[in-house]
């Protein structure tokens, strides 16, 4: 018989850790090793048990990302699953740029998250189907460079051009160019449709 595979949970909320917990003594495949619920307790628990199986949230003070490059700076080979409520485009892609073995969302089934850990376990990537659409809308796009963000920034608080070009020290012209290819990456027509896509996609956050 296998040995069970071991977790470290990491989440901020106590509820879930104890809900997933509960759910998860159930397993026989599956092994409890620990809980953490920061950042740096994640990064010092995952360092002290070294578990098969992390699952991360993202929204956990000192940031699930930041964890989540720090174990993988330290384990290269470590499987996170990140677990969480956000199913925005920007926080998939960073989580899977960072090197996450998976994205679930905490609606999904408990039976399919024991199947995720078991895929991830495997050496497989598991992401479901409405996450693999939002990435796959994203990386059918163009990303926006960090100055572009800048803008976007200034143009969803409200600000006008020449407020923008004063704000970021460039000229009227080379502003109006950044806001034309925002535009054309968000395939959006105008400075309010920008706005509410940067939001919808999690741009900004």
């Amino acid at each position: 018989m296998k040995p069970p595979i071991r977790l470290l949970i990491a989440d901020d909320h106590t509820i879930v850790r104890m809900g997933l917990r509960a759910f998860f003594e159930l397993e026989t495949q599956l092994q409890i090793v620990g809980e953490a619920s920061t950042a740096q307790e994640t990064i010092s628990a995952h360092a002290a048990l070294k578990p098969d199986v992390t699952l991360l949230d993202l929204r956990m003070p000192g940031g699930g990302i930041e964890a989540l490059k720090s174990i993988l700076g330290a384990f290269p080979d470590a499987r996170v699953l990140i677990l969480t409520t956000s199913d925005l485009e920007e926080d998939i892609y960073r989580a899977l740029r960072a090197g996450a073995s998976g994205y679930a969302l905490k609606t999904t089934d408990p039976e399919r998250l024991t199947e995720a850990i078991c895929s991830i376990h495997a050496g497989a990537r598991w992401l479901p189907e409405e996450v693999t659409r939002t990435l796959a809308d994203r990386e059918s796009g163009k990303e926006l460079s960090p100055r572009e963000i800048e803008v976007l920034r200034l143009v969803v608080k409200g600000l006008t051009n020449p407020e923008i070009s004063e704000a970021l020290q460039i000229s009227l012209g080379t502003t109006k160019a950044h806001l034309r290819s925002i535009l054309d990456k968000l395939q959006v027509s105008d400075r309010t449709e920008a706005t509410s896509e940067a939001h919808r996609r999690g741009i900004l956050e």
